[in-house]
């Protein structure tokens, strides 16, 4: 008998190293300068409602009967460039969301997302509706199935009317988060996130040409862009920078220049592409610092209450707090007008979170947590 046959058999094992599917993440704390830009931002677009333009094709200014530039002229300068802040909620709102909802499954996404939009703008749509009916003159009365309608959130999809104008954000917010809802069922990673940015951009990118509606409807090309900075930015966050993602942030902030100056072409006309673009750009700038973790040390808690305000005050503001102004601009100061009344809103919208949003939040996702648990028991 041989030696190799004396002995045992040994087998080779090969053992493979699973490749990780994303890169390393960097833990960080709290994102406390985002709440405080959120909180900014919706103090630009008040600012803008209040003192920056003037209704198409109207002489004077809707709000003030003459033009806000005679009245106040500095203020209006500053005021004129508040829209902004509208761009600038898209691409915090891409960054948030990334954020939120990693690691989550889709029915934790449709439960965050249904108690962080719907209580609040419930509210707002009885507040608002209520004012313009006490204070008329300034805006159209709305028939009443219509204003039923806007508290589905989806009027804009059966061509109603919002009872605030301020909610048309809202309807690009909500095909954004259908859209992303897609990445989530399968699992969040860096390369699938990536892979969207790219997918979606050149949709929205062939979109004006195409001419097909459906494929405008689904890619949203006027906001499709800000998204994806918020994006790009939040895998700078968590993964850290790389050329890709640079390129795509590039891209999203050539892209976003345009989308700019096509606003201010057929809406805004009071405001310079340039002056757009430099705030625009400052603010991005921000947010990359942000990403790549320069106000870490930025820990205010008194940030997070700002940050809770602003959806409140975005919601209310516009229809209501413009027939306000327009009762009361023979009364005081309009400066002092403006100050007052955004003071006004920020109290209201802190009284409406603490009372109405975060009550009715805890309600809702404790019935749809239900919910969903007797909709996993009977499919058992």
């Amino acid at each position: 008998m041989s030696v190799m046959a004396d002995r045992p058999t040994q087998q080779l094992r090969v053992v493979r190293v699973p490749r990780p599917a994303d890169p390393p993440r960097r833990q960080r704390p709290r994102l406390y300068a985002i709440d405080g830009i959120r909180l900014a931002a919706a103090l630009m677009v008040a600012a803008h409602h209040y003192a920056g333009t003037w209704r198409v094709n109207q002489p004077g200014n809707a709000i003030w009967d003459r033009p806000v530039s005679d009245i106040m002229p500095t203020v209006f300068h500053v005021a004129s460039y508040g829209w902004i802040g509208v761009e600038i909620f898209f691409v915090i709102s891409g960054f948030v969301i990334c954020m939120s909802c990693w690691g989550r499954s889709p029915r934790q996404f449709f439960v965050s997302r249904v108690i962080r939009l719907y209580p609040a703008y419930w509210f707002a749509i009885a507040f608002t509706t209520a004012v313009l009916v006490l204070l008329p003159g300034l805006w159209d009365r709305m028939r009443a199935r219509d204003v039923l309608l806007n508290f589905t959130m989806l009027q804009a999809g059966s061509n109603v009317g919002n009872v605030d104008g301020v909610y048309w954000t809202l309807w690009s917010e909500l095909r954004f988060y259908l859209l992303f809802l897609l990445v989530v069922a399968t699992g969040l990673t860096y390369r699938k996130v990536v892979v969207f940015c790219c997918v979606w951009g050149a949709a929205a990118m062939l979109t004006p040409v195409a001419d097909f509606r459906l494929l405008t409807l689904v890619a949203n090309p006027d906001g499709a862009w800000y998204f994806i900075a918020g994006l790009a930015l939040y895998l700078m966050y968590r993964f850290g920078q790389d050329l890709l993602l640079w390129g795509i942030l590039a891209m999203s902030w050539l892209m976003g220049q345009r989308e700019l100056g096509k606003r201010i072409d057929t809406v805004e006309h009071v405001s310079s592409w340039r002056g757009a673009l430099l705030i625009y750009t400052v603010f991005l700038l921000v947010m990359v610092a942000i990403a790549l973790g320069a106000t870490d040390r930025v820990r205010w808690k008194w940030l997070v209450t700002a940050g809770s305000l602003t959806y409140p005050l975005y919601l209310m503001h516009y229809a209501a707090g413009t027939a306000v102004i327009s009762r009361l601009k023979d009364t005081m100061d309009a400066r002092l007008l403006v100050a007052s009344v955004i003071a006004g809103f920020l109290l209201l919208s802190w009284l409406v979170h603490r009372v109405v949003e975060a009550p009715v939040a805890r309600l809702l996702k404790r019935g749809l947590e239900t919910s969903f648990a007797r909709l996993r028991n009977a499919a058992s």
